[in-house]
């Protein structure tokens, strides 16, 4: 019980709030034996993060001159760590910059990259905009590089990559093949983690038996340089301070450490050290991963050391897997469905890379002789690992509280039935209670409007009962890949309609890399433009995949999912300039209504009909001249959506915003408020 506390408490403290007030609450209600640990867990993480502080909290917006270490973008400064938020980032060592400091911003999209957790997982709270290198110093020669040349002599260009991944963590250097090893179900497997330190570890172990006992604490020494060589990833920590405990009860002559126990405290033991930590998906997934498998260990059947090698390598797989599939769904939208085979061919090639690459490494009179084996198994490792990522995955949305809470109840019965706590009948009932419960409310967020925050552009999604998705617009170039993820993150797994407002670089950008990345039905478009390049090379995508192109103006209306699409702009010839020819349309779904006006100029409403609108998508990102007072009287929205970031423009126009508080509309902008989800009920 008392390491199981101590993680606790330790746990409660770093999720803060209304978490460590509970840990609080529950102490009276504990037995004796657990109370002064989770106490201890508590009252440590908290010291710890009182201690940490805000070093930046009263200097945000102020323009600074910093100098210091720089490590992976991230400056070590005197007042404490921050980020650097330029492209291309500076090479790695001593810096003297000048820049804005900043809070660092949450994800944009649904799936997005959160930096603010990305960052806060690492210790760091703010960041450093609009950069400006002073001074750039390389860092003095160390271990890291007569390290690398080792290990990277006599492999080709590929394995190369691999083993900077498999054995320094510099996964950049595999290039796109990191997103082929996710798609397999393999990304764990270049995650420095359980399985670096074990081979590491046990190497050691096993090459200084005539040491003794001594030869655990050297093992223990071993793995600390080895930390400090690769840097302090939580799996990696995680991995270290599991292996620390055990190397530290082995030395002093204890013969077994329970692995969820040494869970348990290497838990504590880090939210003591990085309280931070807790927000890491990598902290997150490497101990659910690890849970997993310490629960299913005891269940496996004794079996002949072949298989048991074979089939319990793949029951612990399927274990980590099970412990971590929501987080899984929610944050990457995606799951494997060829990982367990994949894990089971494939992993073993991994295991033999991981010693091949140490002992590359670190004797450079065998680095020579290694390298062809090397070779020839990265070789293997990857072609499967390219074949496993060919096969299809399931596709999944984020899940809310509701969504993990259920999946855990599912799974809880069946873990306990396998302790024989519960009759397998019973679990089976109560594991389909909550699958049915999950399967009746999966679409109950439905029918619904995500305007979606791509900065200084617009995108938007609307989604209907049944499984119609329209998608209006889809900002720059450069943000096809972020809405795709967003859409998967949505669980749009295709678009019935994508709707392309004008050939405009912040409204239709996106759509030609996103034709490339999300299947859609029918591509709407106004009248067409042959002259203009950005219109011309949209329909070339659209020929190119196979998607029909429907070409619609004033008075025409479009029907789907119980949805209907009346387009009021513009005229079939209409003349003029690109936002002058912008669709605009009005969506409405049983009652509820949407005018979405791209960066059509206010005057053309006095040709449009009347009627009363719930949402408005203020036109050219609330220019002067895109929201009038007749458009409002025309339409009197209740709710306004203004797709703005950061411009030289003045967007949006206080005069816009004037008027609409005029109009009691509240007002919902990108710059403030991210990607917002409208219910339509």
């Amino acid at each position: 019980m008392t390491p199981y506390a101590f993680a606790a408490g330790a746990l409660l403290a770093a999720l803060a709030g209304p978490w460590a007030a509970l840990g609080l609450l529950a102490l009276p209600a504990l037995p004796r034996s657990a109370r002064g640990p989770l106490a201890l867990g508590l009252g440590l993480v908290l010291l710890r993060i009182w201690t940490l502080g805000d070093p930046w909290a009263g200097r945000l917006g102020e323009r600074v001159v910093l100098e210091g270490a720089l490590r992976g973008g991230v400056l070590r400064t005197a007042p404490g760590p921050l980020y650097l938020r330029t492209y291309p980032p500076p090479a790695d060592g001593w810096v003297r910059v000048e820049g804005r400091v900043a809070r660092p911003e949450g994800a944009r999209l649904p799936g997005g990259f959160d930096r603010r957790a990305w960052l806060r997982g690492l210790g760091v709270q703010a960041e450093l905009r609009e950069v400006r290198l002073l001074e750039h110093r390389p860092p003095p020669p160390g271990l890291r590089d007569p390290v690398r040349a080792n290990l990277l002599r006599g492999l080709g260009p590929e394995a190369a990559g691999l083993a900077r991944a498999l054995t320094l963590g510099e996964r950049a250097a595999l290039g796109d093949d990191v997103q082929a090893f996710r798609r397999a179900g393999l990304a764990h497997a270049l995650a420095l983690s359980g399985l670096h330190v074990g081979i590491l570890a046990g190497f050691f172990v096993l090459l200084a038996a005539p040491l003794g006992r001594g030869r655990y604490l050297a093992a223990l020494a071993l793995l600390l340089g080895y930390l400090a060589l690769v840097g302090p990833s939580p799996s990696l920590v995680r991995a270290a301070l599991m292996a620390g405990v055990w190397l530290l009860a082995r030395a002093a002559g204890l013969v077994e450490v329970p692995l969820a126990s040494l869970l348990a405290l290497a838990l504590g033991a880090q939210l003591v050290l990085t309280p931070y930590a807790a927000a890491s998906l990598s902290f997150q997934l490497s101990y659910l991963a690890v849970l997993g498998i310490a629960l299913a260990l005891p269940l496996l059947p004794q079996q002949p050391r072949w298989k048991a090698g074979l089939f319990g390598g793949l029951g612990l797989t399927l274990a980590a897997q099970a412990a971590t599939l929501p987080l899984v769904l929610d944050r990457f939208g995606y799951l494997p469905l060829a990982s367990p085979l994949a894990n089971l061919v494939l992993l073993p090639l991994v295991g033999l890379l991981v010693p091949l690459g140490f002992l590359k490494a670190a004797l450079p009179a065998l680095s020579g002789l290694l390298a062809a084996p090397f070779n020839l198994t990265a070789e293997l490792l990857l072609g499967g690992v390219r074949l496993f990522a060919q096969v299809p995955g399931l596709h999944w949305g984020a899940l809310d509280a509701g969504g993990y809470a259920l999946y855990y109840l599912a799974l809880a019965p069946l873990v306990l039935a396998g302790y024989r706590l519960l009759r397998p009948r019973t679990a089976l009932a109560l594991a389909a209670a909550a699958a049915l419960v999950a399967a009746a409310t999966a679409d109950r967020v439905r029918p619904d409007v995500w305007f979606l925050d791509v900065g200084q552009g617009d995108a938007a999604l609307v989604r209907l009962p049944g499984g119609v998705e329209i998608l209006v617009d889809a900002g720059h170039a450069w943000d096809a890949r972020g809405l795709a993820r967003a859409l998967a993150a949505l669980g749009v797994d295709d678009l019935d309609l994508a709707v392309g407002t004008h050939p405009d670089a912040d409204h239709t950008g996106g759509l030609p890399g996103l034709l490339e990345l999300v299947p859609v039905g029918r591509l709407a478009l106004g009248p067409p433009k042959p002259t203009d390049p950005l219109d011309a090379r949209l329909r070339a995508a659209a020929r190119a995949r196979g998607v029909p192109v429907v070409n619609v103006s004033r008075g025409e209306v479009l029907r789907l999912g119980g949805a209907e699409l009346r387009f009021l702009h513009p005229p079939a010839a209409a003349p003029g300039k690109d936002n002058d020819r912008s669709l605009v349309f009005v969506l409405e779904y049983r009652g509820r209504r949407l005018l979405f006006t791209g960066d059509a100029p206010a005057r053309h409403a006095l040709a449009w009909p009347p009627e009363r609108v719930d949402v408005l998508k203020v036109a050219h990102h609330g220019a002067a001249d895109g929201t009038s007072e007749a458009l409002l009287r025309r339409f009197r929205p209740r709710i306004a959506w203004i797709g703005v970031g950061p411009n030289a423009f003045g967007h949006p126009d206080p005069g816009v915003l004037r008027r609409l508080a005029a109009w009691n509309v509240r007002v919902l902008r990108a710059d403030r408020d991210g990607s917002v989800r409208l219910p339509l009920r």
